[in-house]
């Protein structure tokens, strides 16, 4: 991962996490749909660690989530959003 798009990946990792807490799904449970592990999941979606994620695994999770692709991939200037708990 290239540092100058580090804002990105944190983003996108949060709304990975925002549209995974949505559906009610835990990391494990995603990461099972998607054939990963769960810290896989943890990394991609921990606000300290910047974390690449290809386009197939990004395809599938959307799938899996019912989002979009391009949800995961409109980047804000202010940022974060704001998880659900």
């Amino acid at each position: 991962m290239k540092q100058i798009y580090e804002s990105e990946y944190l983003q996108l990792g949060l709304k990975i996490a925002y549209y995974r807490k949505l559906r009610g799904l835990t990391q494990e449970q995603l990461a099972e749909k998607i054939d990963r592990t769960p810290a896989f999941i943890g990394h991609v979606e921990a606000p300290n660690i910047s974390k690449a994620v290809s386009l197939d695994t990004l395809f599938d999770i959307a799938a899996v989530l019912d989002v979009p692709v391009y949800k995961f991939l409109m980047f804000e200037d202010e940022w974060p959003i704001s998880v659900p708990q």
